[in-house]
């Protein structure tokens, strides 16, 4: 961007702001109506706005910058326009050329090419289409049209639009935009070629369209903005409506039936309100013609018409009649009335009847013949004289290189070809026999054009040749975005960004996950995402999506390609998966815990550690206590494990040891016979061995096999092996045996004995028959321990002697003899109380 463009967005609104100020009190108006007071303009197209140079560097999406939101210069120049406006004008012409001007690149001269410069004197096209030209090369141009041609013209055209321009405006002098400044100072701070004031340009160059306003914009490029003025009492084209109108759209249609009075004077015009005349009537109706003989079904505007028939009518002098065709009114006078002549005009007859024919006079006739050079030789005759002149003279070929006597009416030529030039200045006139008159060249210039694309196609000619009328259309590569710019500036030319999206479908495995790009020319960008493609190891690829790309676009050009040179391109395959790069614990041979190592999944490889195997035997008991080997059949293979198994056609695999041990497993229900089986793996055999087991009582032993007794319960044990006899164990309390049936445990009767026990006095003399629990309790209320009594003196002793019984006189001996015993088995016991109650028992 040069620098007097970007420098104009610093600082043009602060230097104009008193020349806008004053220019908006100046060209007070009346403020903007609200929105209610007249409908909005409508909107314009910006394609349609203008053909100038600017304007084709547009783009065809339709994205037009606001002007009041754009850089500060072009926001300067619309500020007083606004002002009085309002934000609803309509600025989309005018923002065109703003923009290109404050924005792009100096566009190229139509003539020569080059860049129009800020500091060059340019010129600017006042008609259409507002093309900026070199000051230099629009002074060559109007010379060359107006003198180059063998006919000096009197007009000249604009290089860009053709517009006709008299010689009298040929350019002389530099001028800004508004023409009001000679010679602009270039301003860094303002638009380039303007005089920075403002425009005061007429609105509408129209004298007739009411609108006398001028232009609020600093001087500008381009047509000025629609008047913003207000008209208080805006008739519509039909005169029956009134309302406020802006300026600019004050003609309008009320939508009501026109109803003016049409030109046939009889019908209203039954067309909506309109601008202009109104349409011929088209009432149809029957009508007659001039002459009121025929009648036919004509329109009203066609209603006066003539027939085919001639008219007939008797003319005044009452002897010829009307030889015209159908006509209204009276037929006239008789044409053979009044001052009559021979027919070579030199005797009058001015008395001679319309009916009488006038004599011929004798004399010459001397009319002048044909060839505008002799008169007619023969009498005074009726008719035309003869065209053909016969006398013989002199005469010289159109040339004059020839002299030869011929009849006056006979042309003579010669065969000698013209060797001027025509006036292209290039080509012979050749033709035959030529005045000097020589004819415009008729050949096509066919000369190529400064845009360097095409030939010129008008008729041969001196000086330049016009700039070539065509545009370059430079689309994206979709053709939805568009711009058009002078053929032979193309060059220079990047495509327009386009904000549609990529059309060009992706081959890899996220075309419905990868985001969206633009419109592109060439390949598409590469996929960034990860590519997650599931590996033979069952791991997912993390590297950058490398999978197939499309088909790329060609690249951008602008020349046309040979169909030979076109090679369809096909789509680039994607590249395979990597390996994979996954950390993985990889087991050593013995599948031993925490014996793993990290490595790549791609480098796995299992390695030998310092552990024994540990790998447990056939035997299912035992473990392998060789070294970390290469197992026959790996442990806890899963299915569809990645890492790769390990079977015995493997050379490294090698069969862990035989285990030779003898079983040494318990058997259930578990008993102390050890199984007779070598170390196996299945359940152990039932145990057969007999086991010997007493009775409860002692009696009998009972022989059973392991397995059955011991698959018993407690219980059932119990009952097994009672002998089913008395229980014959001695009670304890007494010296009785157990009555009950053989059980185990204690016997239930040792203090509930019912046998009958001889009871006796100390000397046996007196008896009687106790029942032996009875004796337990007399032995124990006594004191004594019952269990401590002998057999043989059970019951003795309970009972008191009487009167006549030997134990008051005199102690027996055996009594005396056991008291003795008593005394040497408790030594310790010397107290005189316990050897008193022992006497007394």
């Amino acid at each position: 961007m040069p620098f007097s463009y970007a420098a104009a967005a610093a600082g043009s609104s602060c230097r104009k702001t008193n020349r806008i100020s004053t220019a908006a009190a100046a060209t007070a108006r009346p403020p903007a109506p609200s929105p209610s007071l007249a409908p909005a303009p409508p909107e314009a197209n910006p394609s349609a706005a203008s053909d100038s140079d600017p304007s084709s560097y547009s783009s065809s999406s339709g994205d037009e910058a606001d002007l009041t939101a754009s850089d500060s210069a072009t926001a300067s120049v619309v500020s007083a326009y606004l002002s009085v406006a309002g934000e609803g004008a309509d600025l989309s012409k005018v923002g065109i050329f703003l923009s290109s001007a404050a924005r792009r690149r100096s566009p190229p001269c139509l003539i020569c090419f080059d860049p129009i410069r800020p500091s060059d004197p340019v010129w600017s096209c006042s008609s259409s289409c507002f093309a900026i030209l070199h000051l230099p090369c629009i002074q060559s141009w109007a010379h060359q049209s107006a003198s180059g041609a063998a006919v000096p013209c009197l007009t000249w055209g604009c290089p860009k639009c053709r517009f006709a321009y008299p010689k009298s405006q040929t350019p002389t002098s530099y001028l800004c935009f508004c023409s009001k400044t000679v010679d602009p100072t270039p301003d860094p701070w303002i638009l380039p070629h303007s005089c920075g004031d403002v425009c005061r340009r007429r609105l509408n160059a129209n004298l007739d369209s009411g609108c006398d306003h001028t232009c609020l914009l600093l001087c500008h490029p381009g047509p000025c903005p629609p008047c913003t003025a207000v008209v208080p009492n805006a008739p519509c084209f039909c005169g029956a409506h009134r309302e406020p109108r802006r300026c600019a759209h004050q003609r309008y249609s009320c939508a009501g039936k026109c109803n003016k009075r049409l030109s046939c004077g009889l019908h209203c015009c039954p067309v909506n309100c309109h601008d202009g005349p109104c349409p011929p009537c088209a009432v149809r109706g029957k009508h007659k013609c001039e002459c009121g003989e025929t009648m036919e079904e004509k329109l009203c505007s066609e209603r006066v018409f003539q027939c085919k028939r001639e008219c007939g009518g008797m003319l005044d002098c009452g002897k010829h009649r009307c030889e015209r065709g159908c006509h209204g009114g009276k037929c006239g006078e008789c044409p053979l009335r009044g001052r009559r002549t021979c027919p070579c005009g030199k005797k009058d007859y001015p008395k001679l009847e319309c009916d009488a024919e006038a004599a011929t006079c004798g004399s010459t006739c001397e009319k002048v013949l044909g060839c505008g050079r002799h008169r007619c030789p023969e009498r005074c005759h009726r008719g035309p004289c003869d065209e053909t002149c016969r006398l013989v003279i002199t005469k010289s070929c159109r040339c004059g290189g020839l002299k030869k006597e011929v009849p006056c009416y006979q042309e003579l030529t010669c065969e000698r070809k013209c060797q001027r030039l025509r006036n292209c200045g290039r080509h012979a006139c050749k033709r035959r026999c030529c005045a000097g008159d020589c004819p415009p060249c008729s050949e096509t210039c066919d000369r190529k054009l400064r845009c360097g694309n095409h030939k010129c196609l008008s008729p041969c000619h001196r000086g330049a040749c016009s700039p070539c009328p065509l545009m370059k259309t430079i689309s994206c590569a979709c053709g939805k975005t568009c711009f058009e710019v002078p053929c032979g500036t193309e060059k220079n030319q990047k495509p327009p960004k386009c904000s549609k999206k990529c059309n060009i479908p992706r081959l890899c495995r996220h075309k419905l996950e990868c985001r969206p790009h633009k419109c592109h020319y060439g390949a598409c960008p590469p996929c960034k995402l990860t590519c997650g493609e599931e590996l033979s190891c069952s791991h997912i690829c993390k590297e950058r999506c490398h999978g197939p790309i499309s088909p790329p676009n060609p690249e951008f050009t602008l020349k046309p390609t040979k169909r030979k040179m076109e090679k369809q391109i096909e789509c680039t395959p994607g590249i395979p998966c990597p390996p994979c790069k996954e950390v993985v614990l990889v087991p050593c041979f013995g599948q031993h815990l925490g014996q793993e190592r990290a490595m790549p999944c791609s480098k796995w490889r299992p390695f030998p550690c310092q552990n024994l195997c540990g790998n447990p035997l056939l035997c299912g008991n035992h473990y392998c206590t060789k070294s970390c080997h290469v197992l026959e059949v790996p442990l806890k293979q899963i299915e569809g494990d990645p890492i790769a198994s390990v079977n015995k056609e493997n050379a490294l695999a090698e069969p862990c040891e035989q285990c030779d041990l003898p079983c040494q497993r318990v058997g259930e229900p578990p008993c102390s016979h050890r199984c007779p089986l070598p170390c196996h793996l299945s359940d152990c055999p039932p145990c057969k061995v007999l086991v010997k087991k007493p009775c409860h009582c002692g009696a009998m032993v009972h022989a059973f096999e392991c397995v059955y007794f011991n698959n018993l319960k407690a219980k059932e044990q119990l009952k097994v092996r009672s002998c089913g006899g008395p229980c014959h164990r001695k009670l304890p309390n007494c010296p009785h045996l157990c009555s009950e049936v053989c059980h185990p445990g204690t016997c239930p009767s040792v203090d509930q004995c019912m046998k009958k026990v001889n009871v006796r006095c100390a000397c046996n003399t007196l008896k009687q028959e106790w029942i032996c629990q009875d004796v337990l309790k007399k032995y124990r209320n006594s004191g004594r321990d019952p269990k401590e009594v002998p057999k043989s003196q059970f019951g003795v002793g309970l009972l008191a002697c009487g009167e006549d019984c030997k134990k008051k006189v005199k102690v027996p001996d055996p009594e005396l003899h056991l008291r003795k015993s008593q005394e040497t088995k408790k030594p310790s016991c010397g107290s005189c109380k316990c050897a008193q109650t022992q006497e007394a028992t």
